[in-house]
């Protein structure tokens, strides 16, 4: 089976392209470069054994991706392309609304153009918003509190509408909560290319003495040690639901929306002490000002993804920690 990933050589695409290889799908990676690596194709290739092509390219160009549909033989897309800081989006949500729900459209536009009709969605659980009630199952209100959250939010809806006006189309949407970890190789992992946003890869630099401190947004969260409690998820679980994902659409049609979680929060202090006891070190942490957008507590509730999926998440956040930091040791020597 041929499967289109968008934003194929980031972090999330990257781990799932060397799952979807080692079970024998063609992989075919797509992106624009801009907050990942190229070498991260080789580094897939080391780690499976055998190659992914890799096409340089916008999700907004929809008349070159249907000619790369038709070309390839595509049978299914996993769209991950998109823009994905909570703080950058509020200070840039025209950014963020036109590469991700624009690039969605034209995405949408060139699959039905090559009736191609099978599509697993990147979203995030952060269309939520704040929680009127725990744990976060899939039928909670969504009231995304950032533009990040939104644009995730608008193309849940503008994808449930197109499944709606033509039955031939099989989307799932699966709802990220906070995906850590690397592969464990060490090959491949979180490495943005500016300052880092999300925690664990902001913790490695700590770590590493590349950064004076952690920063930690907000101490005064109402959660037992003031911190942001959330659902940390090992990012190859992340992968393998995607292929749980493929194989539920191959026999299912319509529009579903599902949680990936392992449906317990960690504190922000926790996985600090939790990484500093699994890999002997020490971490600087520095309390500064709540982000905005950004909720105290979230978690999953993840019995849909085991119903529909027969997915569960089976790594331990000591196994993340060890992971994340792995995969950085591993690209400093």
């Amino acid at each position: 089976m041929n499967i289109l990933l968008t934003g194929g050589t980031g972090y999330i695409a990257s781990h799932t392209a060397v799952v979807l290889s080692s079970l024998g799908y063609k992989v075919f990676l797509y992106d624009n470069l801009s907050n990942s690596k190229r070498q991260v194709v080789t580094q897939i290739k080391k780690i499976t054994g055998s190659a992914v092509t890799f096409i340089k390219g916008d999700i907004r160009d929809s008349d070159r991706i249907v000619r790369l549909l038709k070309r390839k033989k595509i049978e299914a897309v996993i769209h991950f392309a998109g823009l994905k800081a909570v703080g950058h989006s509020v200070d840039r949500p025209i950014d963020y609304f036109d590469n991700n729900v624009a690039g969605t459209v034209s995405l949408v536009r060139a699959m039905n153009l090559a009736n191609v009709k099978t599509m697993v969605f990147s979203s995030s659980a952060t269309v939520y918003g704040n929680p009127t009630y725990l744990p976060l199952d899939e039928i909670h209100p969504k009231l995304a509190v950032n533009p990040y959250g939104r644009t995730k939010l608008h193309i849940e809806e503008l994808l449930q509408d197109v499944s709606d006006a033509d039955a031939e189309w099989n989307i799932s949407c699966l709802r990220y909560f906070n995906p850590i970890g690397a592969h464990e190789s060490g090959f491949i992992g979180e490495e943005p290319s500016d300052r880092p946003n999300n925690l664990m890869p902001y913790l490695v630099q700590v770590a590493l003495g590349d950064l004076p401190y952690l920063r930690v947004f907000g101490g005064d969260y109402p959660t037992p040690d003031g911190t942001g409690i959330r659902d940390y998820v090992h990012v190859m679980d992340i992968a393998d639901g995607h292929v749980a994902a493929l194989d539920f659409l191959s026999k299912n049609g319509g529009w579903h929306a599902l949680n990936l979680g392992t449906g317990s929060g960690c504190s922000v202090f926790e996985l600090v002490r939790i990484f500093e006891e699994t890999n002997q070190c020490q971490i600087s942490a520095k309390v500064v000002e709540r982000r905005p957008g950004d909720v105290a507590e979230s978690y999953a509730c993840v019995e849909k993804a085991y119903t529909k999926l027969g997915w569960r998440a089976k790594r331990t956040i000591p196994d993340m920690c060890y992971s994340a930091w792995h995969f950085r040791k591993n690209r400093v020597v």
